[in-house]
């Protein structure tokens, strides 16, 4: 059987985690914890005993290769919190795609219409759950529903739903002298083509999967159409802090900060960034300024500055 979902989230090479374990989006950890356990007693070989070879095979397979990673990944502080990022980024990028978006299931289309979203979303996903693993053979289907549920959920959250809104009421005339001048809005990041969003993409999923080196070569063939996205500049920013290269990480996200200031990652981590580098430029200049003869520069424990960025274990 085929692990492969192209349908929901999951069509947009994104690996949709909480679709996996049939929790909401917004799911704290202990809810993640508490779906976890429920659903890797169930695909335990020693649960059932009366299941087929065949069976026991393939409930293996979704344990190790879909659930498991999963929960690694949204139980740890440090993955969920950029897997948020980007999630987050994906539902504004939705909005902007919604008029090119099918839906593929009667759920996905209801939930699309429904008056109060965050009711029926996590309705549907808690009655979901109940029967997400009663049939092996069905678990791929049903996880790419509820991708498809956790879509329409991102593109309503981000203020904008399928079904046409009503217009505006019209505001009550004013007189000259009593209007003040409004200023302008802000202007809009650009919106990269479609060449340029597939390296996005390619390059999300490749730094779900911590391959940062190949992150970094789609990030810059992406600069090189559109040396002016945000976008390509946060996330390459992002993939040089993974490979400590503070530096080169600060560069960038101070590009993403000047063409869109609201850039959520370089917002997150340029603050952090700039703390770390100034604690390194104050060690380096009072080591210079010390008499040192023979001895040589003293070790970082905890992973060195990238460690302490993340949050190294203590030993």
């Amino acid at each position: 059987m085929s692990l492969k979902i192209d349908r929901g989230l999951f069509k947009y090479d994104f690996i949709d985690h909480h679709a996996v374990l049939c929790v909401t989006v917004d799911a704290d950890v202990k809810d993640i914890r508490k779906r976890y356990l429920q659903i890797a007693r169930r695909l335990h070989p020693d649960s059932n005993a009366s299941a087929t070879a065949v069976e026991k095979k393939l409930a293996s397979e979704l344990l190790s290769k879909l659930v498991n990673p999963a929960y690694e990944s949204l139980s740890n502080d440090r993955n969920r919190t950029e897997y948020m990022i980007i999630l987050s980024q994906m539902g504004k990028r939705l909005v902007q795609d919604s008029a090119s978006i099918e839906l593929t299931t009667d759920l996905g289309r209801q939930l699309a219409a429904a008056p109060n979203i965050d009711h029926s979303y996590k309705t549907a996903i808690a009655k979901i759950a109940e029967t997400q693993f009663n049939s092996l053979q069905q678990v791929i289907p049903i996880i790419a529903q509820i991708s498809e549920l956790n879509l329409v959920y991102l593109m309503r959250s981000a203020g904008k739903a399928f079904s046409n809104q009503a217009p505006a009421p019209k505001s009550a005339p004013t007189t000259p002298a009593t209007t003040a001048a409004a200023p302008p809005p802000p202007p809009a990041p650009p919106k990269e083509d479609a060449a340029v969003e597939q390296y996005i993409r390619r390059a999300q999923t490749l730094i779900e999967k911590n391959q940062f080196a190949q992150a970094k070569v789609e990030l810059q063939d992406a600069l090189k159409l559109s040396p002016k996205s945000s976008r390509c500049h946060s996330l390459i920013g992002l993939v040089y802090l993974k490979q400590n290269q503070l530096k080169m990480a600060k560069i960038h996200f101070d590009n993403a900060l000047k063409l869109d200031p609201n850039d959520q990652i370089a917002g997150t981590w340029k603050p952090k960034i700039d703390k770390a580098l100034g604690q390194q430029s104050g060690g380096s200049k009072a080591t210079s300024s010390a008499k040192t003869g023979n001895t040589q520069p003293e070790k970082s424990g905890g992973g060195g500055l990238f460690g302490g960025l993340f949050g190294g274990n203590k030993k």
